[in-house]
């Protein structure tokens, strides 16, 4: 071995060179190069409109900050998107990630979220996400813009960052241009909470799940034959009496106004939409047991634990009835900063069709009233609706096309195709099949725009996902039957027709598998699908990627 003299060293004509090549060894393995990334084949779920790659990687370090720049009047509401994106990445990174406002452009490194007006095509949901090796910068029109921008983000990064404890590095996201925007308006789902009763907690982690595939609404069923699950103040019994059981008869359950405030705020935190729905005339037998003089013979109905329909209705000669319309919409509609109040009229049977007609009428001027734009099963389309009612599709194609007639938007739920409840295969334990056995292959290939004749993109709101609970008891059934039927058509409602695929589609889906696992998902794991385990990287970094 020759001894090397590190004091001859500093003497001598060849230190300098020494020197550098110290220096370039460290920041060899201090700082590798981006890696590869191409960032039209990451697996995004709903598919983006635009996706110009460039080869290269952007890389999020414990330097990494959220960099956040708005008009002074949207300030605090930006800087809430940016605390959101960096308490979903700080769990699994380990990374500080601290949120700063900014005037100018921030330090390499960062991630950086811009509000500016101005780019129409857009519009309110709308981003762009530009990634360099240096920086990735979002920018939108709207605080929606940028939460919406958020999930793809989250997508880009590997399945690991959905955990809520540290997993290992490097976290990367593949280089390249995402200009991104819904094809419709309204994407939603509906969870029945009347048949079964599920908790203020639940709800708000079904919000969770539901935003990061980028739906924009939430419908909650609150009452029904069974159960009535929302507080009235001036109408107590309504839940004391009406919402104390449920289907199969066991213990069951209600909101306080503090509980669906609450799931509201949350909500709204997550840019999603609340609309509640009061089920009338028909499927009232929970408010027909709690107060006699909603009966035409004043006589309180029995409470009801089973699942058949039809055979309840108010009265719509009394006076009172539409007393106690009033009462409960006013007071749901003050707690609800949405636009939408569903009135349910679905499967109406024992009401006669021209008083059906006079109810629906009366309760559309009631909620207009107190402020909101009524929603209504199809079969509201019986009434003569105004300007601003929706009309909700979910069996009759006439009704879809009376809407249309009369000049209303509708919202395309049709059993065969969005209802949740409906089993997979004939081997499904959960679930029914009146409608349909629908497979993740049947709820993904259909057109809202092509599915009824005579009614056309134009004339569509959006696509609601409804699941019914008469068999749904528990949040693990609710995430079996709605993944990952539900991010199927969260795709149908933001991504072009022409771009849609199942072929395509299903090998995307399949690499969802380690982010659902990720994040506790309990789904279906349909054998038409690819699924995809995990990879690991050569830094031992498992990712779906």
């Amino acid at each position: 071995m020759i001894p090397f003299n590190l004091n001859s060293a500093f003497r001598g004509t060849g230190w300098a060179v020494l020197h550098f090549s110290i220096l370039m060894g460290v920041f060899s393995c201090t700082a590798d190069p981006p890696t590869p990334k191409d960032l039209s084949k990451e697996h995004l779920i709903p598919k983006p409109v635009e996706v110009l790659a460039t080869g290269s990687s952007f890389r999020l370090t414990e330097a990494t900050g959220v960099y956040v720049q708005s008009p002074p009047a949207q300030a605090d509401e930006v800087r809430q998107v940016g605390e959101y994106l960096a308490g979903k990445l700080r769990p699994a990174t380990g990374f500080g990630l601290p949120v700063q406002n900014v005037d100018n452009a921030p330090p390499e490194g960062s991630i950086y979220l811009l509000l500016s007006e101005g780019d129409a095509e857009l519009g309110e949901e709308g981003y762009e996400l530009v990634i360099t090796e240096e920086l990735v910068k979002l920018s939108a029109n709207a605080p929606a813009g940028l939460f919406r921008g958020l999930q793809t983000i989250r997508q880009l990064l590997p399945a690991a960052i959905e955990k809520s404890e540290v997993q290992p590095a490097p976290w990367e996201i593949a280089t390249g241009t995402i200009r991104d925007y819904p094809s419709y308006a309204y994407r939603g789902a509906m969870l029945d909470v009347a048949r079964h009763f599920f908790s203020v907690e639940d709800v708000k982690r079904f919000i969770e799940q539901i935003a990061l595939y980028k739906l924009n609404v939430l419908h909650l069923h609150l009452t029904d034959d069974q159960g009535w699950r929302i507080e009235i103040k001036s109408w107590p019994k309504l839940t004391t009496h009406g919402g104390s059981t449920q289907v199969g008869g066991g213990q069951g359950g209600y909101f306080t106004q503090e509980d669906y405030a609450e799931i509201v705020r949350h909500a709204q935190d997550h840019y999603i939409t609340i609309v509640p729905e009061i089920d009338m005339p028909g499927h009232t037998n929970a408010a027909l047991a709690s107060y006699p003089e909603l009966n035409c013979d004043g006589k309180a109905r029995e409470l009801y634990t089973g699942i058949e329909v039809g055979f309840s209705t108010l009265c719509t000669d009394k006076e009172v009835t539409y007393q106690f319309v009033d009462d409960v919409v006013r007071e749901l509609a003050a707690l609800t900063p949405g636009p939408y109040f569903h009135i349910g009229g679905d499967e109406s049977h024992v009401t006669e069709k021209d008083d059906y007609i006079f109810f629906i009428n009366r309760v559309q001027d009631i909620v207009q009233t107190h402020g909101k734009q009524m929603v209504g099963w199809d079969e509201i389309t019986l009434a003569e609706l105004e300007e601003g009612s929706v009309a909700q599709f979910w069996a009759n194609a006439e009704h879809a096309k009376a809407a249309v007639e009369q000049g209303v938007k509708v919202i395309m739920s049709p059993a065969t195709k969005t209802y949740l409840d409906m089993q997979y295969d004939s081997t499904t334990t959960l679930g029914l099949h009146w409608a349909a056995y629908i497979e993740v292959d049947s709820a993904y290939i259909w057109d809202p725009a092509t599915f009824v004749e005579g009614v056309s993109k134009d004339d569509i709101l959006g696509i609601e996902s409804p699941l019914w609970s008469e068999t749904i008891t528990n949040m693990d059934e609710i995430e079996y039957m709605v993944f990952p039927r539900l991010v199927g058509h969260a795709e149908i409602g933001w991504t072009p027709a022409s771009e849609r695929n199942w072929e395509e589609y299903k090998v995307r889906l399949g690499r969802h598998k380690a982010r659902f696992e990720a994040m506790g998902i309990d789904y279906y794991p349909s054998a038409l699908v690819p699924w995809a385990e995990a990879e690991v990287t050569s830094a031992g970094e498992s990712s779906e990627q």
